[in-house]
């Protein structure tokens, strides 16, 4: 099957996106996978299909660089909104579309994309780390010499331990250094580190808001390998937040064909 796709980024999060408004694209997890390959396909941290959804601007149905459907990512709501609007869909750049955990907003001004967050009610210490869901699962710890750490040794050993083994977690490192928090993440789905995460930032924002660590009340910034990232919300209580928004830049990097059966018999 010839394929037309796109390529998006946020922070360096990459992203292949398919327009499937007709409903006529079909995957299966190993096409996923062999698309997203870095070498034999495309290459991607995920892959998205926008889809008709009534009531809504659209439907994001997202899949990790494993072919496995998979929980919310942010930096993808972030790049689908921007697909969205240069496809000419929602109204003044401002959309609302569902996802696997909800209904979501964005707002689209350039190359800025602000994506409103699930609310969040809850923050479990596990220890010295933490564990909370924004979307997606995220196990929180807050380290030194982040720069040097060895993030996918010690990301797939947690990611794989006995306490996550069922589901599996996404595993956040942060270090706080002046008014920036820095973090780097170790994905589930894609198993390696990757240069940003949207629920992971978001994890971590409101990790260092809950222990008192963010240097302001309701605004974070976040410094990932991609780039900054811009965590706001409101907070009732010490662990309820709500009014979550992910905001910062997304690009349109190239588009073009490619022959599924082609890279998927060479996979």
């Amino acid at each position: 099957m010839l394929l037309s796709f796109y390529k998006y980024q946020g922070t360096g999060n990459d992203f292949i996106l398919l327009d499937n408004r007709a409903g006529a694209i079909q995957l299966q997890k190993e096409e996923v996978a062999a698309l997203c390959h870095r070498r034999l396909g495309i290459g991607a941290d995920g892959l998205m299909l926008l889809e008709l959804m009534p009531g809504y601007d659209f439907k994001m149905v997202y899949y990790n660089s494993d072919g496995q459907i998979s929980s919310m990512c942010g930096n993808g709501g972030r790049c689908i909104a921007l697909f969205a609007n240069q496809l000419g869909l929602g109204s003044n750049g401002r959309f609302n579309f569902l996802a696997v955990d909800g209904p979501h907003e964005a707002i689209v001004s350039g190359d800025r994309v602000e994506l409103r967050m699930q609310d969040v009610k809850r923050i479990e210490s596990t220890g010295d780390a933490f564990f909370l869901d924004t979307g997606s699962p995220h196990y929180v710890k807050f380290v030194t010499g982040l720069a040097k750490m060895d993030v996918v040794s010690e990301g797939r050993a947690i990611r794989n331990s006995a306490a996550y083994s069922e589901e599996g977690t996404n595993v956040n490192f942060m270090e706080v250094i002046g008014d920036t928090i820095h973090v780097r993440t170790y994905e589930r789905g894609v198993e390696e580190e990757t240069w940003s995460c949207g629920t992971g930032v978001t994890a971590a924002a409101l990790v260092a808001s809950a222990t008192g660590t963010a240097t302001t009340r309701n605004t974070c910034k976040i410094q990932t390998a991609g780039g900054e990232l811009e965590v706001s919300f409101e907070r009732v209580l010490e662990q309820n937040f709500y009014n979550i928004w992910l905001k910062g830049p997304a690009l349109a990097v190239f588009s073009g064909t490619i022959e599924t059966d082609h890279v998927y018999k060479r996979e």
